[in-house]
């Protein structure tokens, strides 16, 4: 019985910086509906795989799919289509600190709906409801725990329905209650909206917490990919490093 189909394709993909390599030919599907995480060391090219993937970084070489688009040869109109279906979430949460939890929630539908303001009230309060945060509206993200304002900025990258969300660290800076509730909360909104979801994390009981399938990068390539069962059995002596970190 066939898979699900893969949402992005990645071949042969070469990057570097300043003349040093950072991505050195990596290929890599990433289906519907799952969630894949890359791991790997500091430099390993994590973040830069990522940001190939909704069009931030161009190839040197080599080739990224979305669905059936090529994105080596789109306009940057085109890419702006691109990434509307691919939210992003990182580090710090990136909300606007000048502006309230319902303003920051509010932002995507105001550029890329046409809600009127009433629907975008419903909107917010629906997106806050759906990651533990009622009544938090009036709020400014000063205000907020570390926990809180990365369920907001979660919040905000669902707003207008993606078909993927791709997380960069979205667990780093918070203690481990708050991490535990922020895995929960991507597992939960991957299923209940059918997400696909690929997570980049330093924070290893927190990827075999959230994630399907496991990509392992060492310096610029893949050394490893598989299910948290191949990961627990592997011969490779790098990931069964990382798995003896994470258990």
């Amino acid at each position: 019985m066939a898979g699900p189909p893969a949402l992005i394709r990645i071949r042969n993909l070469e990057k570097g910086f300043n003349g040093k390599p950072v991505l050195r030919g990596v290929s890599l599907d990433v289906f519907e509906g799952e969630t894949l995480v890359i791991m790997g060391g500091s430099g390993d090219g994590k973040s830069v795989l990522l940001r190939h993937m909704n069009g931030l970084l161009q190839a040197d070489k080599g080739e990224v799919w979305v669905a059936d688009r090529m994105l080596n040869d789109l306009t940057e109109d085109e890419l702006f289509d691109i990434r509307l279906q691919f939210a992003m979430v990182f580090q710090l949460g990136a909300l606007f600190d000048s502006l309230t939890v319902a303003e920051n929630l509010s932002y995507p539908l105001i550029e890329h709906t046409e809600m009127t303001a009433e629907q975008m009230r419903a909107r917010v309060t629906e997106l806050l409801a759906m990651v533990g945060l009622e009544n938090t509206q009036a709020l400014y993200p000063a205000e907020l725990s570390g926990g809180m304002r990365k369920r907001v900025a979660l919040a905000r990258a669902i707003a207008i329905k993606p078909r993927a969300v791709l997380y960069d660290e979205p667990t780093t800076g918070l203690d481990p209650l708050a991490t535990q509730r922020i895995n929960e909360l991507m597992r939960d909104l991957q299923r209940q909206l059918g997400l696909t979801s690929v997570v980049i994390t330093h924070d290893l009981k927190s990827a075999f917490a959230v994630g399907n399938r496991f990509v392992l990068l060492d310096h610029g390539r893949i050394r490893f990919t598989g299910s948290a069962d191949d990961a627990h059995n592997t011969d490779d002596e790098l990931m069964r490093e990382f798995m003896r970190a994470a258990f």
